[in-house]
């Protein structure tokens, strides 16, 4: 699909704003901790969440609220995930109705999200304190959708920031989005938050089915370090100001405005491998030829998974063998002596395995490619039409260093 990328994120819609301010939940004082999106006027709205059985209570308190399939509003806060609290509901309902009450419009129809340390109590005081902050900082500008994605970010080194502009039913449709996340990733969608934004008019069923299409293709193809988060959640409002025609059925504007979602998503989506904990380079594993679609999203994930193979790449190690150990347990219906296995970078590329065996290679070109911050592990499976791609990082000694000691 033909786009262009543009700035703003989640203010680059037509009828958004955002803010994030300082609200007392993290000690640092100079770190923004809480964040806003608010639109004009109520949206078609839609997410999807984590499958771990440990439930944040506000996912719980979304899952209510977008039942209708609409919200005008998100309000999100880091340093605190509220889950496995007794009060957890009750503060995140709090957190829905201070800001109702502030914006003027109806508790349910807020998006409510927390991330940071699981099993402590989220204080409602400085929440309750930030909401009037919060409202009158709201912007349209790029600077306030730049605060906001600060205000979401837990260990994450960057702000996960993207937007497009493109064509839907002759008009002009703008997406972008904000995430964060680089630890306890590994979402199978359906910690791990993407809000997305839109003046695309889609209908509410529409826009549910597109969003679970594009984190199958994108934030469900993530793995960082093999834990799913209890806090993940993908949601995506639609305001309708673009003034195409209402997406209401599948076909070729629902097509388009799928695959403007799904860009969208996967550059966030490779946002949040790079800079996974610890990190020092993001991978990413391209299946081409396996028998399914299925197939090949199951052998990229085991590639991206494997910390044997994680581990080699932060040593610029060519060690081909642990991706076809990867591929051979990975459970997908392949034939390992028809695989041939490729990496990639900037520098160039290079052959390391043809049908499943080694060949001869430089080891010294292998180091010049995969010394690079960005690797392609390339997996020829096949000569059918199943293509995926996964997202990751390497393992490195930082990842231990950051989560021996990140809740005291």
């Amino acid at each position: 699909m033909n786009y262009k990328v543009i700035e703003g994120s989640v203010t680059a819609a037509k009828g958004f704003k955002a803010s994030g301010v300082h609200c007392g939940i993290r000690k640092n004082k100079t770190k923004r901790d809480i964040g806003l999106i608010f639109c004009e006027k109520k949206c078609t709205a839609a997410a999807v969440y984590t499958t771990n059985l440990v439930q944040s209570s506000p996912i719980t308190i979304c899952r209510q609220n977008l039942a209708n399939g609409f919200a005008q509003a998100v309000i999100a806060n880091s340093g605190n995930a509220n889950t496995c609290n007794a009060d957890g509901d009750a503060k995140a309902w709090k957190m829905c109705e201070l800001l109702a009450n502030e914006l003027g419009i109806a508790a349910e129809d807020v998006i409510v999200a927390s991330t940071g340390v699981i099993g402590q109590i989220l204080p409602i005081e400085p929440i309750a304190q930030a909401v009037s902050p919060l409202a009158q900082a709201l912007t349209s500008d790029v600077q306030g959708a730049s605060d906001c994605a600060e205000a979401i970010m837990t260990t994450d080194t960057v702000k996960k920031e993207f937007a497009i502009e493109t064509t839907i039913g002759g008009k002009t449709v703008r997406l972008g989005g904000i995430s964060k996340g680089s630890g306890m990733i590994h979402p199978n969608m359906a910690t791990m938050l993407c809000f997305v934004t839109t003046d695309a008019a889609v209908s509410a069923e529409m826009i549910q089915k597109a969003v679970k299409e594009a984190a199958d293709d994108s934030f469900n193809m993530i793995s960082i370090d093999g834990d799913t988060s209890t806090n993940d959640m993908l949601s995506v409002m639609a305001s309708g100001l673009a003034g195409n025609e209402e997406i209401t059925a599948e076909g070729e504007d629902y097509d388009a405005f799928v695959s403007a979602l799904k860009v969208v998503c996967k550059q966030l989506s490779k946002q949040m491998a790079k800079d996974g904990e610890g990190a020092t380079k993001l991978l990413v594993c391209k299946v081409s030829g396996a028998n399914t679609v299925k197939d090949a999203r199951t052998i990229a994930k085991s590639v991206i998974c494997s910390s044997l193979l994680k581990a080699a790449m932060f040593g610029s190690d060519a060690n081909w063998g642990r991706v076809l150990c990867a591929i051979g347990y990975s459970g997908a219906d392949v034939d390992v002596h028809k695989v041939n296995v490729s990496f990639a970078s900037d520098a160039g590329r290079i052959d390391v395995c043809k049908n499943g065996a080694g060949i001869e290679f430089s080891e010294e070109k292998a180091k010049e490619i995969l010394v690079r911050d960005e690797i392609d592990i390339i997996v020829e499976a096949g000569d059918k039409d199943g293509y995926a791609e996964a997202y990751g990082c390497d393992l490195t000694y930082d990842y231990v260093k950051i989560n021996g000691d990140y809740r005291t």
